[in-house]
């Protein structure tokens, strides 16, 4: 069982070149959307958010925090909320800023929540966190905002466009499911274990890294553009 703590704990550094690679757009997938009709923005809109390890990292460490379904549910939902708000309205009204700065923004929520999870906020300055179903939902409306700059980088065109829109966030709530499912059963189920410990302190650690990771490359993106 430690050796696979170790393996679970290393394997996202490892896997971290092609992650970077795997979220963002493409050419191929502005070929599915130009000629595939609203089916194909279901389907980019799942794609992209099963390929978003940033928003699935968040959302991981919010589940690392709950110990029941309902909970989990409760949470979750609250998140879809916030990010279909930007994510409809800010596509919709042509609202825009910097795909990497956006990114960094969402790179420092997952490494807040890891922080969070440890009990950084106790241990460091003397306090609670601030209320987690509030900044899940904060969390959510800037995850939101950085899948509408995703999808505006993509040629949308004039016709049906709100449609296009709910359709992309459709397929994003579809992939979120899709995602979650094996996120959920392993956390869930592992928390019986008498390994769980070292899982959840390694596993939070983890997400710490992958914040001040994913932060660096962003902010590295931004000031040297390709």
């Amino acid at each position: 069982m430690k050796q696979a703590i170790k393996f679970l704990t290393i394997l996202p550094l490892l896997l971290f070149p092609v992650l970077l690679l795997a979220h963002g757009v493409s050419d191929a997938d502005q070929e599915i959307l130009s000629g595939g009709g609203l089916p194909a923005y279901i389907y980019v809109g799942a794609k992209h958010m099963v390929t978003g390890y940033d928003h699935l990292l968040f959302l991981a460490g919010v589940i690392f925090y709950l110990s029941g379904f309902r909970d989990i549910v409760r949470f979750i939902t609250v998140f879809t909320i916030g990010h279909c708000i930007t994510l409809i309205s800010a596509t919709y009204l042509g609202i825009r800023a910097d795909e990497h700065l956006v990114d960094a923004v969402i790179a420092l929520s997952v490494l807040y929540k890891g922080f969070e999870n440890l009990g950084g906020f106790e241990k460091l300055f003397k306090k609670s966190s601030p209320n987690l179903l509030l900044m899940v939902f904060v969390f959510g409306l800037i995850h939101g905002f950085g899948l509408s700059t995703r999808l505006q980088s993509f040629d949308l065109g004039a016709e049906q466009f709100l449609l296009k829109i709910i359709s992309f966030n459709v397929g994003v709530e579809l992939g979120q499911v899709l995602a979650l499912i094996p996120i959920v059963f392993i956390i869930t189920r592992w928390q019986s274990q008498k390994s769980y410990k070292a899982f959840y302190k390694a596993a939070n650690y983890y997400l710490i890294i992958a914040g001040v990771l994913l932060f660096a490359y962003q902010m590295y993106g931004y000031f040297y553009p390709h």
